[in-house]
C-alpha cells in the first residue's frame, strides 16, 4: 500500500512539467495537483482517522483502497485540468483512510516501542521504493508517447490486487479485545488529540519535515532546468553528459538515496539514540539546501538529491514515536492527527513555494529558499528534543502498559 501510494504522489513533479505545457497553467495553479490531494489526505486523516479504531483495521483499509481504485481507473477518461485535480483530490481522501488503518496495524503487530519504530521505517522503505518506480514509469510512458494518466491506471491494478490480499489476510484481534475503548472513539475525541502536547509536537515536526521534503520532488525538476522560463526542459548548462543525466533523473536519484537510507534506518533506530540521529540528520538537510542554493544549479544538482539520505529516517520516526505515546486503542486516531499535519505540510509547502517563485519571476530558486527556512525550523526543534528529551517518561510508561505483556 505504501509503495502504491508513493508511485502516484511522488511522481507529481514529473507530471507537473507535462501539465504546465498541456494546459498552460502557472506554477501556483500546477501546484494544486499536489496541494489538493494532500489537503484531501489531511482532512480524511483528521476527520476519518478514528475509523481504524471504531470499525477495525481491516474494514478501514479495504474501504480506503476501494475509493482509491475508483479514482485511479477514472483517469482513463480524464482530459480536463479541473477533472484531473478533482480525481487527485479524491485519491488523497482515500489514502488518508487506508493509511491510518495501516499505521494503526503496525502498532498491533509490534511488541515494543523500539520495534514499532523499526517496523515503521521498514514500511516507509517500501514507500521509498514506490517513489523510485513512479517517476521512472512516468518518464518511460512519456518517452514512449503514452499519456502519463496510465500511471494511475497501473496503480489502480495494484490497488485491486491489494484489496484481494486485504480480504484474505488474517488481522490481529487487538481492537476486538478492547471493544469498549474502541466504541468510545469519535471525531470529537480525535480532534481533542490535537491539543495533546505529544501529538501536537510530533505533528508539527512532520509538518515542517514534509514541507521541506516536498520541495525536492515537486520543484527540483523545474529548478534544475537551465532556462527556468523555457517551455521545454533543457540541460545544456551542465558541463558533461553525467551531469545532464543526473539533472534529468535527479528526482529518481533522491528517492533511491532516501529508500536506501530507510532500510539502513531500520538498523540505526535499533542501535542508536533516535533523538540524536534526527538532530544530526536534520542539520545535514539544512546544509544540503543552504550550500546547494549558494552554489547554484551546478552544486544543487548533487546536494539536493543527497539530502535524501538524511531525510530517510525522520518521518517514519516522527510517526512511530508520536503514535507510540498513546495506547493502542487510540493508534488510528493519533495516526490520523499526525497524517493531517503531514499532508497539510505537503499541501502548504509547495503551494507557498510556487506563489513565492511566481512573485519573483517564476524562478524555483526562491521556493527553495522558503524550503530551507522550513528545514531550519525543524533542526531547531530537534535540537530541543535531543537536549530536553520531553517524551522519555511517556514512552517508558506506554512501553510498560501496552507492550510489557508481549515482552
Amino acid at each position: 500500500m505504501f509503495m502504491m501510494f508513493a508511485m502516484t504522489s511522488d511522481s507529481v513533479g514529473e507530471i507537473i512539467k507535462e501539465v504546465k505545457i498541456a494546459f498552460s497553467v502557472t506554477n501556483a495553479q500546477a501546484s494544486l495537483m499536489h496541494s489538493l490531494p494532500m489537503l484531501g489526505i489531511a482532512l480524511s486523516g483528521l476527520f476519518l482517522g478514528f475509523l481504524a479504531d471504531k470499525l477495525g483495521r481491516k474494514p478501514t483499509i479495504i474501504i480506503g483502497l476501494a475509493v482509491f481504485g475508483i479514482a485511479c481507473y477514472s483517469f482513463m477518461i480524464a482530459n480536463d485540468f479541473v477533472f484531473i485535480v478533482s480525481l487527485m483530490t479524491l485519491s488523497g481522501i482515500a489514502v488518508g483512510i487506508f493509511k491510518t488503518g495501516a499505521l494503526a496495524l503496525i502498532g498491533d503487530i509490534s511488541t515494543s516501542t523500539r520495534q514499532h519504530t523499526s517496523t515503521m521505517n521498514g514500511a516507509e522503505a517500501f514507500f521509498g521504493v514506490g517513489a523510485i518506480i513512479g517517476p521512472l514509469l512516468v518518464a518511460y510512458l512519456i518517452h514512449q508517447g503514452v499519456a502519463w494518466q496510465w500511471l494511475y491506471v497501473i496503480a489502480g491494478g495494484v490497488c485491486t490486487l491489494l484489496i484481494v490480499v486485504a480480504l484474505l489476510v488474517r488481522y490481529p484481534s487487538y481492537v476486538r479485545t478492547h471493544r469498549s475503548e474502541a466504541e468510545q472513539v469519535s471525531v470529537k475525541q480525535s480532534l481533542a488529540l490535537v491539543k495533546n502536547p505529544y501529538a501536537f509536537g510530533f505533528s508539527m515536526g512532520a509538518f515542517l519535515y514534509v514541507a521541506a521534503e516536498s520541495a525536492i520532488y515537486v520543484w527540483m525538476p523545474s529548478y534544475l532546468i537551465c532556462d527556468a522560463m523555457s517551455v521545454q526542459a533543457t540541460y545544456e548548462c551542465y558541463s558533461d553528459g553525467m551531469a545532464r543525466t543526473l539533472a534529468i533523473y535527479s528526482v529518481t536519484a533522491f528517492f533511491v538515496l532516501r529508500a536506501a537510507g530507510r532500510f539502513v534506518g531500520i538498523w540505526m533506530m535499533s542501535h542508536f539514540n533516535w533523538a540524536l540521529v534526527l538532530m544530526v540528520f536534520s542539520g545535514a538537510i539544512v546544509l544540503c539546501f543552504g550550500f546547494g542554493l549558494a552554489g547554484g544549479k551546478q552544486v544543487a544538482l548533487y546536494l539536493f538529491p543527497l539530502s535524501g539520505i538524511f531525510m530517510s529516517v525522520i518521518y517514519p520516526t516522527f510517526n512511530s514515536k508520536g503514535i507510540s505515546c498513546f495506547p493502542k486503542h487510540q493508534h488510528g486516531s493519533v495516526a490520523g492527527v499526525i497524517l493531517f499535519f503531514t499532508a497539510a505540510g505537503a499541501a502548504a509547502g509547495p503551494l507557498i513555494m510556487g506563489i513565492v517563485s511566481d512573485s519573483m519571476g517564476g524562478d524555483a530558486k526562491y521556493g527553495f529558499i522558503v524550503a530551507t527556512g522550513f528545514a531550519s525550523l525543524l533542526f531547531i526543534g530537534l535540537v530541543y528534543n535531543y537536549l530536553k528529551n520531553p517524551t522519555q517518561k511517556r514512552l517508558t510508561e506506554i512501553e510498560a502498559s501496552e507492550y510489557g505483556a508481549n515482552g
